[in-house]
């Protein structure tokens, strides 16, 4: 088969590599669509502690299903299936507390398992029994049920950090995820959506997704504005959708008292000391937490939200490269002129 294999730092390249063996508790998929993720722009430029070259990275994905093991029960031939990114270990404390993202294993498709960047790909036994892989009602595109790994790390970071009824939700970082969280937010009741963005052209690009309210960072303070848009206080959910230590120090000021600060956006190793003023998590009694990745039921949710219609995710896909040219989705991405970028083997 033909994959795009990360050959090592800056090193992506299409080649023809063995097609998996199946198992009896395994399955094989054939790929339809995986989306280009930031991590994986991250692993092709810095590497990463869980994925070791010669590897095949993707885990936005979705494809069908062509052989399952005779030990397998919940996947049969011709199932249309997508797939996420954490894969519980099924076994640990936090696997067992229903929190696989937690998992000190941390496994990950794309990661220590070989991903979907890939004409197919080989769910193991424990992808099988323990992993975000669903099936896809035959009215959904398996380029929309790609998208439901994101969604669901969204969904996530809103269980975590609730928006209520009513309330002021700044998100700082107008990438996909960001403007997937206008989407839920809204949908969760929101009363005032702000976006701020540091790029114009990308802000520009985020005023067709329902917010109220967008700031340039780079051309007036974004803290101001955001007071003087809540009546002096502050917003009450406050999410850094982007990979910035500027942001989480300027969400802590933006913050209303006893407002939930959600630390979504992971910083690169050397950026990653960030100064708060602490003072202002204590007097104002703030909430600050972090998020990565979702549970394999946001994984379901977010594949049932794009089936009912109430997410379109068509919205959030802007480039389409066949797998022949991963490198330059890949370079498209980065280039962060569209949103998300599918490759299709």
């Amino acid at each position: 088969m033909k994959a795009a294999v990360l050959e090592g730092l800056n090193e992506l390249v299409v080649k023809e590599v063995p097609t998996p063996a199946v198992e009896d508790d395994e399955v094989l998929v054939k790929v339809a669509a995986c989306a280009v993720c930031g991590s994986d722009i991250r692993m092709l430029h810095h590497g990463s502690p869980r994925l070791t070259p010669p590897a095949i990275m993707g885990h936005e994905a979705a494809g069908v299903v062509v052989e399952a093991g005779k030990h397998v029960t919940k996947f049969k031939p011709g199932d249309r299936v997508a797939m996420g990114g954490d894969v519980p270990c099924g076994e640990c404390v936090f696997c067992e507390a229903g929190i696989g993202n937690n998992c000190q294993i941390n496994y990950a498709l794309g990661y220590q398992f070989p991903g979907s960047f890939a004409e197919y790909v080989k769910l193991n036994r424990t992808v099988v029994n323990y992993g975000p892989v669903h099936k896809v009602p035959d009215h959904v595109s398996l380029e929309e049920a790609a998208l439901a790994e994101p969604l669901g790390c969204v969904l996530n970071a809103l269980e975590l950090s609730p928006v209520k009824f009513g309330d002021a939700v700044v998100i700082i970082g107008a990438g996909p995820i960001g403007l997937m969280i206008i989407e839920i937010a809204r949908k969760m009741g929101a009363g005032k959506i702000i976006v701020v963005q540091r790029s114009r052209p990308r802000l520009e690009m985020a005023r067709k997704f329902p917010a109220d309210v967008f700031v340039c960072s780079s051309e007036e303070d974004a803290i101001a504005r955001v007071k003087a848009e809540t009546h002096g206080l502050g917003a009450d959910v406050i999410i850094t959708a982007c990979p910035s230590p500027d942001a989480q120090v300027d969400a802590i000021q933006m913050a209303k008292n006893r407002a939930w600060v959600n630390f979504f956006g992971g910083l690169p190793k050397d950026k990653s000391q960030v100064t708060l003023d602490t003072n202002i998590i204590h007097y104002r009694e703030l909430f600050v937490c972090g998020s990565h990745g979702c549970m394999p039921r946001h994984h379901q949710k977010a594949v049932d939200l794009i089936a009912d219609g109430v997410i379109d995710v068509k919205q959030f896909i802007s480039h389409r490269f066949p797998l022949d040219r991963a490198p330059e989705a890949f370079a498209a991405a980065e280039d962060r002129a569209g949103l998300r970028v599918i490759v299709a083997p």
